[in-house]
């Protein structure tokens, strides 16, 4: 099974893990949360902190990241933890995302990849929209 290292601030992780822990009916193993602050002293740490939940999530299948802004100190010094066909991130974290991730943890590491970016994506959804495109009497 793919592990899985969520990097957010702690409200917004914990909630993640707690909505999906209420979809799924139970809390999903091999599973952690990292939470960033942003401050200097929390980020000189923050490698260590990521390499060691990368060591305990990996049980040979490998580790998706699943982070929460691509370009943040916290995601970029994940990024140089990356490694082909073993770690890899994925950022814009949101709650359709960790479910797909969750429902698909038997792919392998690139193709569960995919499936979160796809569904990071297709949860985002304009209502208006796509009720005018589906029932033309609404607009």
């Amino acid at each position: 099974m793919i592990g899985i290292l969520i990097l957010a601030p702690e409200s917004m992780g914990r909630g993640l893990l707690e909505a999906a822990t209420h979809i799924l009916g139970t809390a999903p193993p091999q599973i952690e949360l990292l939470t960033v602050s942003g401050t200097v002293e929390t980020l000189k740490n923050f490698r260590v902190d990521t390499q060691e939940a990368i060591y305990r999530l990996d049980t040979g299948e490998g580790v998706i990241i699943l982070a929460d802004i691509f370009g943040a100190s916290h995601t970029n010094e994940a990024c140089r933890l990356l490694q082909p066909g073993r770690v890899d991130l994925v950022s814009g974290v949101n709650l359709p995302m960790l479910v797909r991730v969750l429902n698909h943890r038997q792919l392998r590491l690139d193709a569960l990849v995919t499936k979160a970016s796809g569904g990071g994506r297709d949860g985002i959804v304009c209502a208006s929209h796509r009720t005018a495109s589906t029932n033309p009497d609404a607009a």
